[in-house]
């Protein structure tokens, strides 16, 4: 109440910012009329002029109204397009850092043009982030004229492209790309052997299209780098036909094996479950009578078993993935898009292709990997934009320290939304839009239909089909159509089923998309500048017309099969209709069968429905209706915002190492010589050894100087004699014995220097660094992943899991630097040396663990099915048991007595074992 009356009296945040932007505004239409007196020849002149300024001392945020009129200009006679008001205000806001949350058809894309121009200023590059490469392709070849008309370079960075097409991408001005392929090339970065093999600068200033889609849907997606592990894929054709054998239960208190959690998208497997489980593996020879799957020799069996229930039950075909020539491709979850090449981690991909009886391949062992979360919170300036992002601005605050502001549309939006019209029956609801669908076709009205999964868009397709009404069809199998059928969406009459968020970036032009037609035929170079001319203007004269019959029949209707879980992706399908102040309308029609009704309110709605006698075919269209499934998106919305924080917070202790070893990695890259720090990781390495037999403050007699000395001599290949040496010395003094050590280790190494010469040798230190530190990060992460799966255990013992994970992951940090120090000296100290083609020889097979880029596998799994979480799914980890059974396995060691599954659970929580830490999340 009294937040409502200060609302009032100052306005909210939103307006003041909005008002104070609207001032500089002014300033940058004033220029206008001085500026339209420039030649094209003195824009680049403007350009340089910008840059020495900069140099000279004047800040960006003093130049902003002079590049953002100039930038204006420039488009206006590149493109014929002229920034208005309000583009340049969202222009600001992306410069200031900030995410501008603007509506369909706002023109987003040319708006980042203006803090694109500005932030290039200094020459560090800039970032602009797409979702796939079509729009990133499509948009640095657009607004790339603008950039070029002011003298400067534009790039973009596209899957496939060779080493230098990259190279030079990068060392543009500005870089188009997409989120995947920023990522994945900073990690390929961060495997190279040599300076020249990578790609990126720094990372300076980023602006994310679709903000929404990459930082909050994707933000739980960790991009990884992978090559070929060793693994049993028998035992995955072997457990295949497990879950079938197995019982589903009803409720969780129902007889059965399993008991699956729609809402939380777990699986609780039984007491039942759990002994059936092991009467089956026995069965297949996989278990013997004396073995449990709980030992730790079987953590990998119960790995393979949690993956054939997941891919059995969670994953649908058509929905989750399709088969496409033998092999299982994954649909993007929120765009509807196919991901050929990315495959799901933790054995989930292999157990889906057992489960389809296609050729299963090995897991993967991870190389490296980061969030999208991490990696853009490595720019130093980050900014976004979005039509949709109110609803998670809380989240952007939050996470990334992104604020949020709403800009204002050019033209009043006039698009009408209706209630929704819930129904009983599937088959009820699809009759109703089929109804819909008809009737509005009638008088050419155009539809776009959003579907959630391929099998609805499908199964809608075949029952338009069968009532003779023609449509286009856009879900994953049809994306190479895609930005073509939305384009000419919105013509006369168009029937389009679109799965999700598929199309999004590219504008639905009521009465078709003229501009597309145009740039078609321009292109064609068969035709002269007459003819191309006179056919553009026929187009425009018909375009006009449907135009006016589209307006005329009521503009875009936008009708939605299903209520997605989140309210944004809801508004997004919405938002197709009605830009720039064009009519249009929106309806969605539900249904008690749908996941979202069924999972929350099935129950409730259905006893609503009984009490009003609601006949067959009839809807209910009630504002409590809509506001009770409001409540229920919210509710996810807010377990998925737990979740992606509570899983950022696991993710910061493994990327603030991911940091510090990728630094040291590029130090050794960039350096010229890297002896001083061999020297150093040398030092560390004999210091070790030497207290292991000269322990600090202690004294002579417990000192093994014997043993020592022969440990040094087989560790490290030279002879300290220091049962001789310390007859030499006037005093006992430890620390003047392990000076003699390292004395006496560097003259060894200083006489294999001698041998071949200063740069042939670091060379050939360069080489067993990188190679040290690289396979022992994999052997890391992988020590990670398994430390993760398995910390939640801790909470047994009234241990925060968190902070527990944070203790271990140092610990196993350290362990790992260790090991890189001692691994390196052992290295450099125990070769032999004779000639400089044995160095070369070392060199090259120093070299081997490099996997060629070909051989390299990019994929995208969900960091939420790695961390023991209560609302997690069943959790699975790669390996086989052999490994597993001697990697971290204390991880898994119990602290305290077994518990049945119906005790009381001991982290204190008062619930049953399993309906809290019993659950296979």
């Amino acid at each position: 109440m009294v937040l409502n009356i200060v609302k009032k009296i100052f306005g909210s945040r939103n307006d003041r910012l909005l008002k104070s932007y609207s001032l500089r505004v002014k300033s940058i239409n004033a220029l206008e009329s001085k500026l339209k007196l420039l030649k094209d020849v003195d824009f680049p002149k403007k350009t340089s002029e910008f840059k020495e300024r900069y140099k000279n001392g004047e800040p960006l945020s003093a130049l902003q109204t002079e590049v953002f009129a100039v930038c204006r200009e420039a488009a206006k006679r590149v493109l014929g397009m002229r920034h208005f008001d309000v583009q340049l205000i969202g222009g600001m806001v992306l410069f200031d850092g900030k995410i501008a949350e603007m509506r369909t058809g706002e023109g987003k894309t040319l708006v980042a043009t203006l803090p694109a121009y500005l932030a290039s200023i200094p020459g560090d590059g800039v970032h602009i982030v797409t979702v796939n490469d079509y729009l990133a392709s499509r948009d640095s070849g657009w607004m790339g004229k603008i950039y070029e008309f002011l003298g400067l370079k534009v790039g973009v960075s596209l899957s496939g492209m060779d080493h230098k097409e990259k190279k030079d991408a990068y060392e543009a001005d500005i870089t188009y790309g997409t989120n995947n392929e920023f990522g994945f090339d900073y990690l390929r970065d961060n495997m190279a052997t040599d300076v020249e093999s990578r790609v990126q600068r720094k990372t300076y200033f980023a602006i994310i299209d679709e903000v929404d889609s990459i930082l909050v849907d994707e933000a739980r997606t960790p991009l990884i780098i992978s090559g070929q592990a060793d693994d049993q894929i028998d035992l995955y054709n072997k457990l295949n036909s497990l879950p079938e054998e197995l019982q589903r239960q009803q409720t969780e208190e129902s007889e059965g094996d399993f008991f699956v959690d729609e809402k939380a998208k777990q699986i609780t497997l039984s007491d039942s479950g759990f002994e059936k489980g092991e009467e089956i593996l026995r069965s297949k020879g996989l278990l013997t009578t004396t073995e449990s799957l709980y030992d730790p020799a079987n953590i990998g069996l119960l790995h393979h078993l949690n993956a054939a229930l997941r891919a059995s039950i969670l994953f649908e075909k058509d929905q989750d993935y399709v088969v496409q020539e033998g092999k299982i491709v994954i649909v993007d979850e929120f765009t509807g898009r196919l991901m050929p090449g990315r495959r799901w981690s933790e054995g989930l991909h292999q157990a889906i292709e057992a489960k389809e009886n296609v050729t299963v391949e090995p897991e993967n062992q991870t190389l490296a990997s980061i969030t999208f979360q991490n990696y853009f919170r490595l720019y130093t300036k980050l900014a976004g934009m979005t039509g949709t992002a109110d609803t998670e601005a809380y989240e952007f605050q939050q996470i990334y320290g992104l604020e949020t502001v709403v800009v204002p549309t050019h033209m009043p939006m006039v698009r009408i939304d209706n209630q929704d019209s819930i129904y009983r029956t599937i088959e009820e609801k699809v009759e109703a839009i089929i109804t819909d669908i008809s009737t509005r076709n009638k008088k050419q009205q155009p539809i776009l239909v959003g579907t959630t999964s391929i099998e609805s868009s499908e199964h809608l397709s075949n029952c338009l089909k069968k009532v003779g009404l023609e449509h286009q069809v856009l879900n994953a199998k049809q994306h190479e159509k895609e930005a073509e059928i939305i384009a000419q969406a919105g013509r006369p009459g168009m029937i389009t089923i679109a799965t999700n968020m598929a199309g999004r970036g590219t504008d639905i032009v009521l009465g078709g998309n003229f501009e597309l037609l145009k740039t078609k035929i321009k292109s064609d170079l068969n035709r002269n500048d007459k003819n191309t001319q006179n056919q553009i203007n026929e187009i425009e004269k018909e375009w006009k017309v449907l135009h006016d019959v589209v307006i005329k029949s009521g503009g875009l209707h936008i009708i939605g099969t299903e209520r997605h879980e989140s309210r944004r992706i809801d508004n997004q399908l919405r938002g197709r209709a009605g830009r720039q102040g064009d009519p249009g309308s929106s309806r969605f029609y539900l249904s008690m069968d749908d996941s979202l009704l069924r999972i929350f309110a099935g129950e409730k709605m259905k006893a609503i429905m009984d009490k009003l006698g609601v006949p067959r075919g009839e809807a209910i269209e009630a504002g409590m209706v809509t506001r009770s499934i409001e409540s229920a998106q919210r509710k996810v919305e807010n377990r998925n915002f737990d979740i992606r924080k509570q899983l950022l917070e696991y993710d910061n202790v493994s990327n603030e190492q991911r940091k510090i070893l990728y630094a040291q990695r590029n130090e050794i890259l960039e350096s010229e010589s890297v002896t001083s720090l061999v020297s150093r990781l040398r030092e560390g390495a004999l210091e070790s050894i030497f207290r292991i037999y000269v322990p600090d403050d202690s004294i002579e007699e417990q000192w093994d100087l014997k043993k020592l000395d022969e440990t040094i001599l087989e560790e490290f290949s030279f002879e300290a004699d220091l049962t001789n040496e310390i007859e030499k010395l006037d005093e006992l003094d430890d620390s003047k014995l392990l000076e003699i050590v390292f004395s006496k280790a560097e003259t060894k190494y200083f006489e294999k220097i001698k041998i071949v010469g200063e740069n042939l040798f670091n060379s050939f230190e360069r080489s067993v660094l990188l190679q040290t530190i690289d396979l022992g990060w994999r052997e890391h992460l992988s020590a990670l992943d398994h430390l993760r799966q398995g910390i939640h255990l801790r909470g047994y013992a009234q241990k925060d899991p968190k902070q527990e994970f944070k203790k271990e992951a140092f610990s196993l940090f350290e362990r790992y630097l260790g090991k890189v120090r001692d691994e390196v000296t052992k290295t450099l100290m125990t070769i032999q040396i004779d000639s400089s083609d044995k160095v070369e020889n070392e060199i090259d097979e120093h070299q081997q663990y490099i996997i060629e880029d070909e051989n390299l596998q990019y994929s995208k799994t969900g960091l939420n099915e790695n961390i023991g979480l209560s609302n997690n799914k069943i959790e699975t980890k790669n390996s086989n048991n052999k490994n597993l059974s001697k990697k971290d396995s204390s991880t898994y060691r119990r602290d305290l007595p077994k518990v049945g599954r119906n005790d009381i659970c001991p982290c204190g929580s008062n619930k049953k074992y399993k309906h809290c830490h019993g659950k296979i999340s």
